[in-house]
């Protein structure tokens, strides 16, 4: 899913996960549910903890500095913490290093591209190119 600049990540969380779909070897439906999310601080909101425990999907994402004060103004009346798993977290910088190897392409990192098409379609490159380097460095 490609957004503007200064949209904000987490208003278009609903619309990525809703656009899952990894295909299973063989016959049958793919899977549409993960069964875990990790996240950064960005998608820790309320709506989104909410709908992902609506759908069963278990998630990791640590709590930010601003909705602890706020739980804990409110006493005991704020809630209790959500879960935080530190190891389990620790597997989300495999996506961070992803992102930062496809920056390394400076045209991703700009974005270059006018049009979404277009910036997909360098992304796509870039992605595929990384991809052959592995197969590359394993020879």
């Amino acid at each position: 899913m490609l957004s503007g600049g200064n949209v904000n990540d987490c208003t278009r969380f609903t619309h990525v996960m809703a656009a899952i779909r990894v295909e299973r070897p063989g016959p049958g439906r793919p899977r549409v549910r993960p069964d875990h999310v990790i996240a950064d601080k960005g998608y820790s909101t309320r709506a989104i903890r909410a709908d992902l425990r609506r759908r069963g999907i278990g998630h990791t994402s640590p709590e930010r500095a601003d909705q602890q004060a706020n739980r804990h103004r409110r006493g005991n009346c704020g809630g209790r913490p959500p879960a935080f798993d530190k190891q389990l977290y620790k597997r989300r910088n495999v996506v961070e290093r992803c992102f930062n190897r496809l920056k390394q392409c400076r045209s991703v990192a700009t974005r270059y591209d006018k049009t979404a098409t277009s910036f997909q379609a360098t992304v796509t490159i870039a992605a595929l190119l990384q991809w052959l380097q592995t197969f590359e460095d394993t020879a």
